[in-house]
């Protein structure tokens, strides 16, 4: 068996390349490049994807999450809670806004943000609650809205990972006030580069975000706000209304690469294996199991040539950037469990059934060797 990287675009890229060539063309050929008809385009097919009323295409993911937080009003010193075990970047758009990260555990199975905590940590400071749809299952949306409503704070959803995913049969990205994605190219429906959007039912947020991207500008050189450069290019744009054609199939191959997995893996070692809450999907943007004996499986896969990512190995409350918060190692003791034990797997469309029972038969000689 040849080496299996952690992810591989060949098999997706080599089925659209003459449509993403024939895309790039479109746009060569228009000479229009910034915010053009390829954008518009993309902005109506992903507002219908999400079931959504807009959709505003933006820079990246971070930027994304920036722009909702700064069309909802968010001030310096207010408070948006977060999940405890999420990549920086969720943290990063609330500081960029002047605000405070509140961090909130996640739940033991899903490792999603426990709706059960989310009370505990709301103040007079807190204004939005950003839950965070990790590895690609969707959040516990019902009982997260329920109590942004008891509380009257906004739902910015932070839905980088898990696009098509729903709970209780609504689709991710349409449940808060506004909500970030990113297309990064390693992402379910990822560009060829950066690029993101915002999805949202509110015509106001829509508009204002629309203008914050410009520059602050809804006409050429008349400024309404101190806006950014926050806009998502034609060639992105057509590449991600290529793509989005295929996501739904794509999706169906990363769920049966993860059904592989768990019937290869269950009862192996000391490996827990990702749990999926029975009123969400799961679309495996990625494969996350829980071992004690992470660090030296990776090194042991990687040896065998299967290679791995941890996601993520320092939880932001560890994080230099965020030691003014005054957070010690033992604060948020599920994340920082996380951070130690998870593994991700190689997992992408096109990977071969062989290619995955060779990941699994090296896993499983590791724990026969080892315990």
């Amino acid at each position: 068996m040849s080496t299996i990287p952690f992810l591989n675009f060949e098999p997706m890229h080599k089925l659209i390349r003459s449509e993403i060539m024939q895309s790039f063309q479109d746009v060569y050929d228009a000479n229009w490049f910034i915010m053009g008809k390829k954008t518009e385009a993309f902005e109506k097919e992903y507002a219908a994807f999400t079931n959504t009323k807009y959709s505003v295409g933006v820079s990246n993911g971070l930027d994304a999450l920036h722009l909702s937080l700064k069309a909802l009003g968010v001030l310096k010193g207010e408070e948006v809670i977060v999940p405890s075990n999420t990549y920086i970047a969720t943290a990063l758009a609330v500081s960029y806004v002047g605000a405070n990260p509140v961090f909130v555990e996640p739940d033991v199975n899903t490792y999603n943000i426990n709706p059960a905590n989310i009370e505990a940590a709301i103040t007079s400071k807190t204004k939005v609650i950003m839950p965070v749809h990790l590895y690609g299952q969707a959040c516990d949306m019902d009982a997260i809205m329920a109590i942004a409503k008891k509380h009257n704070l906004y739902v910015v959803e932070d839905n980088a990972q898990a696009h098509g995913a729903t709970f209780n049969g609504k689709i991710t990205g349409s449940f808060g006030n506004a909500n970030g994605t990113s297309f990064y190219p390693g992402k379910n429906l990822g560009a060829l580069g950066d690029a993101g959007a915002v999805s949202t039912n509110d015509e106001s947020i829509a508009k204002k975000i629309s203008i914050l991207r410009n520059y602050g500008s809804e006409k050429k050189y008349h400024n309404e706000e101190i806006g950014f450069n926050m806009r998502l290019d034609e060639v992105q744009a057509g590449f991600l209304s290529v793509k989005l054609k295929y996501l739904n199939e794509w999706t169906n191959q990363r769920k049966e690469i993860a059904k592989q997995y768990y019937e290869a893996l269950k009862n192996i070692g000391d490996i827990v294996l990702p749990t999926v809450n029975t009123n969400a999907t799961h679309v495996y943007h990625l494969y996350v199991i829980k071992t004690n004996f992470r660090d030296d499986l990776q090194k042991y896969l990687s040896e065998n040539r299967v290679g791995t990512l941890i996601h993520y190995p320092i939880p932001p409350h560890l994080q230099k950037a965020y030691s003014y918060l005054g957070y010690k190692k033992g604060d948020f003791p599920l994340a920082e469990e996380l951070a130690n034990k998870s593994l991700s797997l190689p997992i992408w469309p096109g990977m071969t059934k062989n290619e995955v029972i060779y990941v699994c038969e090296i896993i499983s000689n590791y724990f026969r060797k080892h315990l």
